[in-house]
């Protein structure tokens, strides 16, 4: 694996009026269900920040460390990106409850929800940022719970050299079949482990593979049975779950997303700017490339553009 990411090729172009007025670069791999790759774009050997993509693989590290959830919907939880919805939050804040925690243990910061109806709702009621709103409290607060199956402090739970963490690292590396080329800090103030888009489309391929029983299984078949709480109503990577049966995907910040379909393969990419607009058109493309097509992909083939509050161009995909 390469020491630097070189940055991807042309995956989306940007018109508008028959006009192509930009572009967006970013790196894709597919592979097959065998985990050969299929075919790729850009730089996908060296390492990038998968950022929330690798959330699956850090949920299967806090089950194989001896975290017990007995609804499958917390799995899910603690796997998430979620939209702050009611749902949501009501759910963290149980799971919390039932461990005697208070909402001040999670290191996540205070924010308004990420979904655009849930903090449009937040402001109408008068409400303001908090941490149970923050998309990553289902993540912290299985840290937490994971920490306290354990005996292990939780003052200081999110930092690299802490025994959750460590153990988590331990998941992640396992998955991709790589050792994590650099440790960042997250946007919720947990570790970020940096690592090939090939190593994190062959984690998400083991993911749908694993038997039955297994932790892997256990969140990959939670995510898929509960997709609306790993991301929210409106969520991509909800609705290609609900529109894709069997699919497991999981979106991460600037432009990433990794899925996988059982017996079929798996893709992974980043868009380089971090635009979430080209991420899903190049996405379905990939997809078609394995034969995997359903209305909901149609529907992200084109991301369309406006002009005066009609459609007048679209992002579409290059590759």
């Amino acid at each position: 694996m390469g020491k630097t990411y070189e940055g991807g090729a042309p995956l989306a172009e940007v018109v508008r009026s028959g006009f192509v007025e930009g572009f967006h670069r970013g790196s894709v791999v597919v592979l097959d269900a065998g985990g050969a790759p299929v075919a790729s774009a850009g730089d996908v050997a060296s390492p990038v920040f998968p950022r929330s993509s690798n959330k699956p693989m850090q949920a299967v590290g806090m089950l194989s460390a001896g975290l017990s959830l007995t609804e499958p919907a917390d799995v899910a939880l603690i796997s998430a990106s979620h939209a702050g919805e009611e749902f949501h939050t009501e759910r963290v804040a149980a799971l919390l409850g039932s461990a005697g925690l208070e909402p001040s243990a999670l290191h996540c910061p205070p924010e308004l929800p990420v979904g655009e109806l849930a903090r449009e709702a937040v402001l109408r009621a008068g409400g303001g940022p908090t941490r149970i709103q923050m998309n990553c409290s289902g993540k912290h607060t299985g840290m937490l719970l994971t920490c306290l199956a354990n005996g292990w402090p939780l003052d200081g739970y999110w930092r690299p050299e802490h025994p959750l963490q460590q153990r988590l690292t331990a998941a992640v590396e396992e998955f991709t079949g790589e050792r994590a080329a650099a440790v960042g800090v997250d946007g919720c103030g947990a570790p970020v482990l940096a690592g090939s888009l090939t190593g994190l489309a062959r984690a998400f391929l083991r993911l749908v593979s694993a038997e039955p029983g297994t932790e892997a299984r256990t969140v990959a078949d939670a995510m898929r049975a509960y997709p609306e709480i790993v991301g929210g109503t409106q969520a991509e990577d909800t609705r290609v779950m609900r529109g894709v049966p069997g699919l497991l995907a999981k979106v991460g910040a600037e432009g990433v997303i990794a899925v996988a379909l059982p017996g079929v393969g798996a893709v992974a990419l980043k868009i380089d700017d971090g635009a979430s607009r080209a991420r899903m058109p190049v996405l379905v493309s990939a997809l078609r490339r394995l034969g995997v097509d359903a209305p909901v992909l149609t529907e992200y083939a084109e991301i369309p553009l406006l002009g005066g509050g009609v459609p007048v161009g679209a992002v579409r995909p290059l590759w």
